[in-house]
């Protein structure tokens, strides 16, 4: 394998991502798959943070539409990120690889709050740290979490995990059969032309901080290891 091209990054995975073939929940075969590639990233000296979404488990906008106070459901929907961080860790640490979870909401029986300083130290020491429950505040999606937290650890990159597409499209190519793939686009662009890749309060963040983002399938796992490596592998989004 290539000398790695990233010293810290920050892998943004989504929580259907830990579907697999399932309707909803988490495949443990599918989570396994992950925790060998980040082994592999891992074992290269990368310094590794991950942030975890909940889509697989609950939505804070699905509760909305129910009826439900929209506050209360995003704190449920941070609630379930917990449940994929704990899961992550667990198959991690099966593969040998150091992990925290930190937690932007108080749950000190499972796992460490979250201390900017302390995670950073984490990384340093070859741990990989799993950033749970978003930033700790409704109305903020775990794109803008995976933003900030990349930011503040000072992360070279942010490898944003999508599922069944290949990258950045001009529209969505599950609806749009024309829709044309993007290798590389600028923060701007993606923002105006509502492209999806993030919300725009997270690609807002990205840019000011000039973070790159590398939009990629997850569908194959060693795409991880071939951006770390250097690889153009989906899309770039860059300033």
């Amino acid at each position: 394998m290539n000398q790695p091209a990233f010293k810290r990054v920050l892998l943004k995975l989504s929580g259907e991502s830990l579907m697999g073939d399932l309707a909803y929940g988490a495949d443990p075969q599918r989570i396994s798959a992950l925790a060998r590639e980040v082994a592999v990233v891992h074992g290269q000296g990368v310094e590794l943070a991950v942030v975890i979404g909940a889509g697989n488990i609950y939505r804070g906008m699905a509760g909305t539409a129910a009826g439900m106070d929209r506050a209360t459901a995003d704190y449920m929907g941070m609630l379930a990120t917990l449940l994929n961080a704990l899961a992550l860790q667990d198959a991690f640490e099966r593969e040998a690889i150091h992990t925290r979870v930190q937690s932007a909401i108080t749950i000190s029986e499972v796992a460490e709050p979250y201390i900017r300083r302390r995670a950073m130290r984490h990384l340093e020491k070859g741990r990989v740290v799993i950033f749970a429950a978003g930033t700790g505040n409704p109305f903020f999606t775990t794109d803008t979490a995976a933003a900030l937290r990349a930011s503040e650890i000072h992360a070279q990159a942010i490898l944003m995990a999508k599922n069944g597409v290949e990258g950045v499209y001009s529209a969505d190519p599950a609806v749009d059969h024309g829709a044309e793939f993007i290798p590389q686009i600028s923060h701007m662009d993606a923002i105006q032309r509502r492209l999806g890749v993030m919300d725009a309060t997270a690609l807002t963040l990205c840019m000011e901080n000039a973070l790159p983002i590398y939009v990629f399938n997850m569908d194959d796992e060693r795409n991880i290891s071939r951006i770390i490596s250097g690889e153009r592998v989906g899309t770039l989004v860059t300033s």
